[in-house]
């Protein structure tokens, strides 16, 4: 944390960022138990958004029968077809196995396990990276999927694997963990990816990494990459049409669209939301090699549209996440989309609530979050009950593009609260109204910012407590301190530096050298 956030804190009695159980470059950090969440079941405050009711778990299943060991040159798919519940398939390191492969169901609720031979060179809890790909098997595949589960297939853990398409090949879903199935007792289950490396093919890329429609799903310590098109949206995972619970956790998450997406499409089962998702300690970021005008521009104009999004989901914590890198393109440059989307206009259910990110780092990007209270394009149901508490958010806007907002409300959201987060080294405003309905229950406590000279703005009022009045009607707006802000633009109850010179991108650490001269002063 800046030093100069630690003083303003004290000073002015604010909490702020304190990120929990943060490991972004992915060492071991301390987390809860791998089958029992510390937060499941109820909620992060008391009147704040529901937190996932169930947790998948990730812990090393027993395996009590055979073990089926596959050569290079011999038949994965003959080994899936006869491994029974409570198998265990080991592939060679280093070798190619070329698919598709399917996973099919089968009788029982044991684990078939699928592993490299060299797994105990990849420790447990310890992200991959391209550099243990060595030690891994080689699964891929020139059309369709490289892994395909068929409808009820469930109980499949990989461990230690690459998952990629056959050189020079473009895929849709590189794994494919159910789509289009219409009747929950089909769709697949209890599937999980660990320490594994599953890219795109680096020159012509790959729409999806894995696309997660099932329940007791998780992907965890792997490495996600080269998940990109031109054209389309692309996304290292994303789901749409499975209930969860979902869990993805300590992996590096790379895709040119939208880095993890949950909705997007319309689901086939009828009234379904994916819920009950965790997305904890993971690195998601868009490579500077994709970004035209930059000196690392590699020449491929990829679709590059956000780093998280929500479209259609319930209960979802987003925790010690580090975010990097995004800019306008096919969209207009924010970094984290709350929005709910029937996106082809057959899922009027369609929503986003109790979503809860905490504790993560938002950085190097053309703006922060935009919510939305409602599709503006098709029927929905209301965004509400949002938490965005205990974050840091840096560099945003300037070199990165864009308007350098930090939230952005649209359409009459309920229940969003944004409290303890810290921004620095912004350009933009703090918080956009939107210009239809106003939104109800909102709180901004105890963050500290730059002003900027924009504040709290809407369209058609004036910064500060015009905009406060038509577009967040009985907000709570106190215990933050405003850098450079003006206090005749805010409510009673809130702090500001006696900044002569209020400036876009002002420095938090360079305050903390002149903090003598800083003076905070309450309206």
């Amino acid at each position: 944390m800046p030093a100069t956030t630690v003083l303003l804190a004290l000073l002015a009695g604010v909490a702020s960022f304190v990120p929990p159980n943060f490991a972004p470059n992915g060492a071991t950090a301390v987390k809860p138990d791998a089958g029992q969440s510390a937060t499941q079941g109820g909620r992060s405050d008391a009147s704040g958004p529901e937190l996932p009711r169930a947790r998948v778990d990730t812990r090393e299943p027993a395996t009590s029968g055979r073990t089926i060991h596959v050569p290079a040159g011999e038949s994965l798919q003959a080994a899936l077809d006869a491994a029974q519940p409570g198998d265990r398939i080991t592939l060679e390191a280093g070798a190619t196995y070329e698919g598709p492969f399917r996973l099919p169901s089968k009788s029982g609720d044991g684990w078939i396990v699928i592993a490299s031979n060299q797994i105990a060179e990849l420790p447990a809890d310890r992200r991959v990276g391209p550099s243990d790909a060595g030690h891994m098997p080689r699964l891929i595949a020139a059309s369709k999927s490289a892994i395909i589960a068929d409808s009820g297939a469930h109980h499949y853990r990989f461990a230690g694997v690459e998952v990629t398409p056959a050189n020079g090949e473009f895929l849709h879903n590189l794994i494919e963990l159910g789509s289009d199935d219409a009747h929950l007792t089909d769709i697949p289950h209890h599937v999980v990816f660990d320490r594994s490396y599953i890219h795109g093919d680096p020159k012509k890329g790959t729409r999806r990494g894995i696309a997660m429609n099932g329940r007791d799903m998780a992907v965890v310590n792997s490495h996600l990459s080269d998940f990109k098109e031109v054209g389309a949206d692309s996304q290292a995972i994303s789901g749409w049409n499975g209930p969860g619970p979902f869990r993805i956790e300590n992996n590096y998450l790379e895709a040119a669209g939208e880095n993890v997406m949950f909705g997007g499409a319309d689901p086939a089962v009828n009234g379904l939301v994916p819920s009950d998702i965790e997305i904890i300690r993971n690195h998601l970021r868009k490579p500077l090699a994709w970004k035209l005008g930059d000196p690392a521009y590699a020449g491929t104009p990829w679709t590059v549209k956000n780093l998280f999004e929500l479209k259609n989901a319930r209960r979802v914590l987003v925790e010690g996440n580090l975010l990097e890198h995004n800019w306008p393109h096919a969209q207009n440059g924010f970094a984290i989309l709350f929005t709910p989307r029937n996106q082809d206009g057959g899922a009027p259910w369609s929503v986003v609530e109790d979503v809860t990110f905490r504790g993560n780092v938002v950085r190097r990007v053309a703006a922060g979050f935009n919510v939305l209270g409602r599709d503006d394009i098709q029927e929905s149901r209301q965004t509400r009950r949002i938490a965005i508490h205990g974050n840091l958010l840096t560099e945003v806007g300037g070199k990165w593009g864009g308007n350098g907002r930090l939230f952005q409300l649209l359409n009459g959201t309920a229940g969003v609260s944004i409290v303890n987060n810290t921004a620095e080294h912004t350009t933009g405003g703090i918080a956009f109204g939107g210009d239809h309905d106003p939104h109800a229950g909102f709180a901004f406590q105890n963050n500290i910012m730059p002003d900027n000279g924009a504040g709290f703005i809407g369209s058609g009022t004036a910064t500060g407590k015009p905009s406060l009045d038509r577009y967040f009607p009985g907000a709570v707006v106190n215990g933050n301190v405003f850098i450079g802000g003006t206090p005749d633009h805010y409510p009673p109850g809130n702090y500001f530096t006696r900044d002569a010179t209020p400036r876009a991108g002002a420095d938090i650490r360079a305050l903390s050298k002149t903090i003598s001269e800083v003076v905070l002063w309450q309206n």
